[in-house]
């Protein structure tokens, strides 16, 4: 009789521990989804794309394993948990490295926005001074049309900056600088060639 009571007893723990083990982790993946939206919402896919999709990645694999042990008959949900709880770990210590990697990212944007703007005004300056004689009338105007085109562009390069899209402020601000730095290389190209024939 008491080892048919000890073998009852054996049984109860085996199924109440087969029954722990067999639970969604549900409050794993509320908790590493939420830290994983508020990462993703800091602006993670513009700063730290591979930060996100790392975690995404997880959140995916966390998911696979719990379709995995749905699937069976004695569930063991412990490793979905074990992947919930480092992704959780881990858009946390991403969304304290985020706020450094976003301030480096507006602070290239600033030196490009500066870069661009010294540019354009060192292409204007060298546009006043361009040689004007029968042949380059025309060139002069189309270099003109195009310092207009790159400061009109200077305003998107703020509407990007002003909503902390950094990364594009910088890209278009770059993109802004090479233009004007083109047009003062061949007005001084220009300059060259009549300076060099008197």
């Amino acid at each position: 009789m008491k080892s048919v009571v000890k073998l009852m007893a054996l049984a109860m723990v085996v199924v109440f521990v087969l029954v722990g083990c067999g639970k969604q982790p549900t409050e794993e993946m509320n908790a590493a989804k939420a830290s994983i939206d508020t990462f993703i919402a800091d602006g993670a896919e513009k700063y730290d794309a591979a930060g996100a999709k790392s975690l995404n990645d997880a959140m995916k694999a966390a998911q696979d394993e719990i379709k995995v042990q749905d699937g069976k008959f004695f569930k063991d949900y412990a490793k979905a948990k074990e992947i919930l709880v480092k992704a959780k770990a881990d858009a946390e210590k991403l969304k304290g490295e985020l706020a450094a990697k976003k301030e480096e990212a507006k602070k290239n944007a600033i030196a490009a926005q500066e870069a661009a703007t010294a540019a354009v005004a060192e292409a204007k300056a060298l546009l006043d001074k361009a040689p004007k004689g029968k042949g380059s009338k025309a060139d002069i105007e189309a270099f003109k049309a195009d310092l207009k085109g790159i400061e009109d562009s200077m305003a998107e390069i703020k509407t990007a900056f002003d909503s902390e899209d950094f990364i594009v402020a910088a890209e278009k601000a770059n993109a802004a600088k090479d233009k004007a730095t083109g047009i003062s290389d061949q007005v001084k190209a220009a300059m060259e060639k009549v300076g060099a024939k008197k």
